[in-house]
């Protein structure tokens, strides 16, 4: 499985921009609602605890702050395809993770547009501009 190809093809296919920065990392700026683009970064990763590689794609939304609805946050996610909320180095970013055995070319597309979408949406909906 090539992640940054994939990536790359999807970047082409909607418009978007595709960075690599090497084998493992790679960059793709998501068209999304309003005239507005998102940053999705995409990486491999090797799960030590289950010994498989895992596809990792995430956006930051915001800065984290101790004023955010975390509850609410975390029931929103029921909602969500391949999504869940994280947070890293103190960003509250959406993240969506699946193993690369099995995986196909479009479920990677799927969920690349989904971390997009929602990171855009709850941006705008927490800090009321579009930051990232």
């Amino acid at each position: 499985m090539d992640l940054n190809q994939i990536m790359k093809k999807y970047a082409d296919q909607i418009g978007g921009q595709y960075t690599q920065y090497d084998a493992d990392n790679s960059i793709i700026i998501v068209p999304v609602a309003g005239g507005r683009f998102q940053t999705v970064l995409g990486t491999i990763k090797k799960n030590d605890l289950y010994n498989r590689k895992l596809i990792v794609l995430h956006s930051k939304v915001c800065a984290a702050s101790t004023a955010m609805d975390y509850k609410m946050l975390l029931e929103q996610t029921a909602f969500f395809n391949y999504c869940r909320f994280v947070i890293d180095q103190n960003y509250l970013q959406i993240e969506a993770v699946a193993s690369v055995d099995n995986l196909s070319e479009e479920t990677i597309k799927e969920m690349m547009q989904e971390v997009a979408n929602l990171a855009d949406q709850y941006e705008m909906k927490l800090t009321g501009s579009d930051i990232h």
